[in-house]
C-alpha cells in the first residue's frame, strides 16, 4: 500500500519520523522508523533512509507500507554465491525474493543483499542491475561489478547473446517432446500479460523433461525477453506453471519456475556459466507430482 501526504506549517523543522508521525497517525513511530530504514520511504521524490532528516514546508513524503512479515533481514549466503571473477557475480535467487528495491523497501532485496556483499569485497561500485527475475521466480542472476563489464553484459542482453535455460513444472502434459512458441506479447492488464496482437515479438523453446502425475517438468529457453515471457507462453500451449495463479497455475508455496543456467562470453576466449541448484521446496513439489529432475533430466542444457 502506498501512502503520501505533504509536509505543512505544522511539520515544518521537524524530524521525517516526528513530522510523518503526525502526517500518518495510523502508523506508530517504531513502524515509520522502519518503513525508514528499510528504503520504503521517499521525500521529494528521493529515498531517505535517516529518521532524522529535517523536513520543509511543502515536502511530498511518499511511505510504502509492506507487510511485516516480508521484512527479513537477509545476507547474501556462501552457498548462495554460484560464480565469482573480477567483473561478475553470478548468484542464486530464491524464490519470493524481490530483485531490486521497490517503492516499499530497499533493504531485504537481493539489490541491497548484492550491494552489502559488495562492500564487505571492498567493491565500491553501485550495484547494477542488468536483468530481473519475477519475485516467485528462483535461479541464476548476474550482477556485473563495474561500469565496463555492466556495458559488456548488458550490449549482449540486447543483442540475444546471454544463454537462459529455466525449469518449469506445469500442470498437464505437453503433446510434443520439443516445439517452439513464436506468438508477441501485449499487456492486458495492471500485472498482467497475454499472447495478442499487436504485441512486442516474443519467442520461447521447450523441452519435455519428465512427465509425471498431471504435471510435467519442461525445460524452457526465452528466445527474447519479454516480461513473463515464458509464463505467458506456457500458459498459451495449456500448460500453466504450478504455483502461479495469474496464468491459470493455481495455487502452491512457491511459483515453480526456476532459472537453472546462464551463460555469455565473458571475454574472447573464455565463457561464463552459471548453474543454480533447486532448492528443497521445489524438489518436495516435484515429488508430490511424481517427478524427479535429477531421474530425468541428466542431460546438458539445451546451449540453443
Amino acid at each position: 500500500m502506498i501512502i503520501r501526504a505533504t509536509v505543512g506549517r505544522e511539520q515544518r523543522g521537524l524530524r521525517l519520523d516526528d513530522g510523518a508521525r503526525l502526517l500518518f497517525p495510523e502508523l506508530s513511530k517504531t513502524r515509520l522508523r522502519k518503513i525508514i530504514d528499510w528504503g520504503g520511504c521517499t521525500v521529494g521524490g528521493g529515498m531517505v533512509r535517516v529518521a532524522s532528516r529535517l523536513l520543509s514546508e511543502g515536502d511530498e513524503i511518499v511511505i510504502g507500507v509492506m507487510e511485516p512479515e516480508r521484512c527479513l533481514e537477509r545476507e547474501l549466503r556462501p552457498d548462495e554465491i554460484l560464480v565469482e571473477t573480477p567483473d561478475f557475480l553470478a548468484v542464486c535467487k530464491e524464490a519470493g525474493l524481490n530483485t531490486q528495491r521497490t517503492p516499499y523497501q530497499l533493504k531485504g532485496t537481493l539489490e541491497y543483499m548484492v550491494g552489502q556483499y559488495f562492500k564487505s569485497r571492498g567493491i565500491v561500485e553501485p550495484v547494477r542491475v542488468v536483468h530481473r527475475l519475477d519475485r516467485g521466480t528462483s535461479g541464476v542472476m548476474i550482477f556485473p561489478t563495474a561500469q565496463r563489464s555492466a556495458a559488456h553484459i548488458s550490449a549482449l542482453l540486447k543483442e540475444g547473446s546471454v544463454g537462459k535455460s529455466y525449469w518449469a513444472l506445469v500442470r498437464g502434459l505437453p503433446v510434443e517432446d520439443a516445439w517452439e512458441v513464436d506468438a508477441p506479447i501485449a499487456k492486458i492488464g495492471s500485472a498482467r500479460y497475454g499472447v495478442a496482437t499487436p504485441g512486442r515479438e516474443a519467442r520461447s523453446g521447450f523441452r519435455l523433461l519428465a512427465a509425471g502425475q498431471g504435471a510435467s517438468l519442461i525445460e524452457a529457453i526465452p528466445r527474447t525477453g519479454r516480461t513473463h515471457q515464458l509464463r505467458v507462453h506456457l500458459e498459451s500451449c495449456g500448460l500453466p506453471v504450478i504455483g502461479d495463479p495469474t496464468y491459470g497455475g493455481g495455487a502452491a508455496s512457491r511459483m515453480m519456475l526456476h532459472c537453472r543456467s546462464m551463460w555469455f562470453p565473458e571475454g574472447e576466449e573464455r565463457e561464463l556459466r552459471a548453474v543454480a541448484p533447486v532448492d528443497a521446496n521445489f524438489m518436495a513439489i516435484c515429488r508430490e507430482y511424481g517427478v524427479d529432475p535429477f531421474d530425468s533430466a541428466q542431460g546438458p542444457v539445451n546451449p540453443h
